[in-house]
């Protein structure tokens, strides 16, 4: 009797599972994003874990104190609009609120971004090593994306430009670019503005924006004001260490603020987010250091790889440099070696850089051990 009743249900159930509405097809050709990886071996296991671009230095002692004292609040809803977030990003850079949206992460706003300019069929254009949120944020909406190839690991403007057609709604150029560390010149984005047509989106990601020391790189601010047509995006997540709270910003003109204030959630952004973000923007002397250890660090690693053989270290201007090792059979030699010592690193095979590693700037004793393991690899026979 017991079967009989079980099997019925289960009639009942299936049937019912089979009558779920269907995903649309498009859905099934993204590939999962698959982040760094975080851990290895016995979870108690000390490990170096420079495979996810975070700051080095760890987190402000003003923003850690913010969330200490948020945890009264925890139980509010967070300010839906992040006005007072918005306001001290506009004040610190001198900018107008209303054109300032925040959200978890610039990964949601990619998202957002995209949702609200592209559909089914559109395309969305981006360079061959570009971050992977870009193609997968296209699929989502059934938009097509448009992996352009690069010059010398550089975004090609003018590839960039062949691409472009009556399908196309959004250009995303991230700068520096994650995973090569290689950036475009201010006048070289100026062309790509000056050539593209105004009603295609220009969306500029300056994730690593505070750790650039270069004199030629852009500046984003002036060029949105100036650009209806262009956004830029940037990030509490590597400078500001609040990776884990998720917690992004964009500049972009009124009317498209407006379009992603209307699609966004409406408590998108947590409390502890804003309170540590507006907290993490008054501490100059964090954000110094922070960028100060890392051009430092930069400059080291840079300097000492072009001394070995069997590697090449890719110049960058953000917080993690990618390392080439020549070939395949080499890189996973590498691999095997920096995670036999605990220390793990960002492989690249899903950017189709298979030779590759990407090291993240750490501490001054992990540098240590890398340029360590780095010199050890260069005794590796072809």
């Amino acid at each position: 009797m017991k079967f009989t009743k079980r099997n019925k249900f289960k009639k009942i159930f299936m049937s019912q599972y089979f009558q779920m509405p269907k995903a649309h097809s498009y859905i099934f050709e993204i590939e999962n994003y698959v982040p760094g990886k975080a851990k290895i071996g016995d979870k108690n296991q000390k490990i170096i874990k420079l495979s996810s671009n975070e700051n080095a230095l760890g987190v402000s002692e003003l923003a850690l104190e913010a969330y200490k004292k948020h945890s009264e609040n925890i139980f509010r809803y967070a300010d839906g609009s992040c006005l007072q977030l918005r306001e001290k990003i506009a004040q610190k850079n001198n900018l107008n609120a209303k054109q300032i949206v925040c959200g978890a992460g610039s990964d949601e706003l990619i998202a957002l971004l995209v949702s609200a300019f592209c559909g089914v069929g559109d395309e969305v254009i981006y360079s061959e090593f570009g971050f992977l949120m870009y193609p997968i944020s296209a699929k989502r909406v059934g938009a097509k994306p448009i992996r352009v190839k690069e010059k010398n690991m550089r975004t090609d403007i003018e590839a960039i430009l062949q691409a472009v057609n009556d399908k196309t709604k959004i250009i995303f150029i991230a700068n520096p670019n994650n995973p090569t560390g290689s950036y475009l010149r201010n006048d070289e984005i100026e062309l790509l503005i000056k050539k593209l047509p105004k009603n295609i989106l220009l969306i500029l990601d300056h994730a690593y924006e505070e750790f650039v020391t270069v004199n030629d790189y852009p500046q984003p601010l002036e060029i949105v004001k100036n650009n209806a047509n262009v956004v830029m995006l940037r990030t509490f997540s590597k400078i500001y260490g609040l990776a884990s709270l998720r917690i992004g910003w964009c500049f972009c003109c009124e009317e498209i603020a407006e379009i992603l204030h209307k699609i966004r959630g409406p408590f998108n952004v947590s409390g502890p987010a804003q309170e540590c973000a507006i907290a993490s923007l008054d501490d100059e002397d964090f954000l110094q250091k922070s960028r100060n250890h890392n051009q430092k660090w930069l400059n080291i690693l840079q300097s000492e790889v072009a001394k070995l053989n069997n590697l090449k270290a890719h110049f960058s201007i953000a917080n993690f440099i990618l390392f080439d090792f020549l070939s395949q059979e080499n890189c996973q030699k590498a691999q095997e070696l920096f995670l036999k010592n605990n220390i793990i690193l960002r492989e690249m095979t899903a950017y189709g850089l298979n030779n590759c590693l990407r090291v993240t700037i750490g501490k001054d004793d992990e540098n240590q051990q890398v340029l360590k393991i780095l010199q050890e690899i260069s005794t590796f026979k072809n």
